[in-house]
C-alpha cells in the first residue's frame, strides 16, 4: 500500500481527489494540507510515499514547497498539478524537483496513472506539455523569451498571478505573509523584467496571461 498526501487550498478539490484515490486498492490518502507550513508538518508526521501539490496555495506556492520537500524529505515523490496551461510552469516544477506535472483539466482521466508513474520512479508529464517543451527547446527558447513563467522568479510569478486575479496589494501581502512594501518591490521588478512601463499595463498583461492559461 502506497500513501499519498494532498496539498491544495480548496477543500472541495482535496475531498474530491481523496475520494478518487481511495477507490484504488493499492493507494491510501494519509493527510491533507492547504499551505506550505501545514504540508511540511504533515509530511514530517506521516512520511507519505507521494504528495500531490497545487501550484497556488493559501500561503506560499507549490513550487517553493517542492524545493523545500526535496531538500528535507528527498524520498517523497512529488506530483504538481495546476489549472495553468503553460508548459513553462511544468518546466519550473520539474526543475524544482517535482517528479511530474499535470493540468487539473485532465486530472480525472490521468491522475491515478500519474501517481503510479511517479511512485514507480519515473517522470510523468502529460503529452501536451511534453510537446510544448520539446518545441520550445528546439527553438532555443526564443518563442517564450518574454513569457512571465520564463523570466520571473517563483515569488515574482506568484505576485504576477495574483495581480492577474484582480487582487490588491494588501490582499496579496496578506496571502503571501509579506509586507505591502515587499509586494510593491516585486511589482517593480516584474515591470522591469517584462518591459512594462506602468501599473495599468502590468494589470492588463497579468489579467490576460491568467485568463489565457487557466
Amino acid at each position: 500500500m502506497s500513501t499519498v498526501m494532498i496539498v491544495d487550498d480548496h477543500p472541495i478539490t482535496r475531498e474530491g481527489l481523496a475520494m478518487r484515490i481511495r477507490l484504488e486498492p493499492d493507494l491510501e490518502v494519509c493527510g491533507e494540507a492547504e499551505d506550505v507550513e501545514d504540508a511540511l508538518a504533515v509530511i514530517e508526521q506521516q512520511k507519505p510515499d507521494a504528495a500531490v501539490i497545487d501550484v497556488s496555495l493559501k500561503s506560499g506556492n507549490g513550487i517553493e514547497l517542492v524545493k523545500e520537500i526535496r531538500t528535507r524529505f528527498p524520498d517523497v515523490r512529488l506530483l504538481v498539478w495546476s489549472m495553468y496551461d503553460d508548459s513553462l510552469y511544468a518546466e519550473r516544477a520539474l526543475h524544482a524537483g517535482a517528479n511530474g506535472y499535470l493540468n487539473k483539466r485532465h486530472a480525472h482521466e490521468t491522475m491515478i496513472d500519474a501517481i503510479r508513474t511517479i511512485l514507480a520512479g519515473e517522470v510523468f508529464l502529460s503529452p501536451e506539455f511534453s510537446a510544448k517543451i520539446l518545441k520550445r527547446l528546439s527553438q532555443g527558447g526564443k518563442a517564450e523569451l518574454r513569457s512571465p513563467s520564463h523570466v520571473l522568479s517563483d515569488r515574482e510569478l506568484e505576485v504576477f498571478v495574483n495581480i492577474g486575479k484582480g487582487m490588491k496589494t494588501s490582499e496579496i501581502a496578506e496571502g503571501m505573509r509579506l509586507s505591502p512594501n515587499t509586494i510593491e518591490t516585486y511589482r517593480s521588478r516584474i515591470k522591469d523584467k517584462l518591459a512594462l512601463s506602468h501599473t495599468a499595463e502590468l494589470a492588463r498583461v497579468a489579467t490576460h496571461w491568467v485568463l489565457e492559461n487557466s
